[in-house]
């Protein structure tokens, strides 16, 4: 499938909504699977040097 110009490109057949909305989605599931668990890993980790702080000085 090849378009005339990038205007052609991007609306896609007038299916560019859609498709580009789909790519979108896809992009922000895929950030979202790395950006969450590097959140909860740090958050675990000053969660635990909290701990390990509060026992230590018992």
């Amino acid at each position: 499938m090849s378009f005339a110009s990038f205007g052609d490109f991007l609306a896609m057949g007038s299916h560019g909504a859609y498709v580009w909305s789909a790519y979108g989605i896809c992009l922000v599931i895929l950030v979202l699977n790395v950006m969450l668990p590097l959140h909860a890993r740090r958050r675990y980790l000053q969660d635990e040097a909290r701990r390990l702080r509060r026992e230590e000085s018992r």
